[in-house]
């Protein structure tokens, strides 16, 4: 007999590691620009004052760790789709609710740089 949800794993468990592997690379892609946008603003003395620079690249990388937020968020909720047990829904509950928190206050902070530019 076959066993569907063995072959439905198996057929989507490598989309969930590649959303995985994504997030990583958009962290890590997001700290390389950051750094090399706070190396440009301090040579070139773009930034009225260094607390201004560094919300400036604060913002910057909490955008790619937003992102990078979303693509986890994905790949969990999938995983949950694929073994719906009833820890794993709890699990991906409570997931969810920290990094939506971890989202709205970066978000927050980002919003709140952008209008004081």
């Amino acid at each position: 007999m076959v066993d569907f949800d063995s072959i439905i794993q198996n057929i989507v468990h490598p989309f969930v590691l590649v959303l995985d592997v994504l997030s990583i690379g958009i962290i890590v892609f997001g700290a390389i620009m950051s750094f090399i946008k706070l190396i440009q603003a301090k040579t070139k003395n773009k930034f009225p004052s260094v607390l201004t620079r560094n919300k400036f690249i604060k913002a910057y990388l909490g955008s790619y760790i937003l992102l990078s937020l979303e693509f986890l968020i994905v790949a969990d909720i999938i995983e949950s789709i694929i073994k719906p047990t009833f820890q794993d829904i709890i699990k991906l509950a409570l997931i969810v609710i920290i990094r939506t928190v971890i989202s709205y206050f970066l978000n927050k902070e980002i919003s709140e740089f952008s209008e004081g530019q």
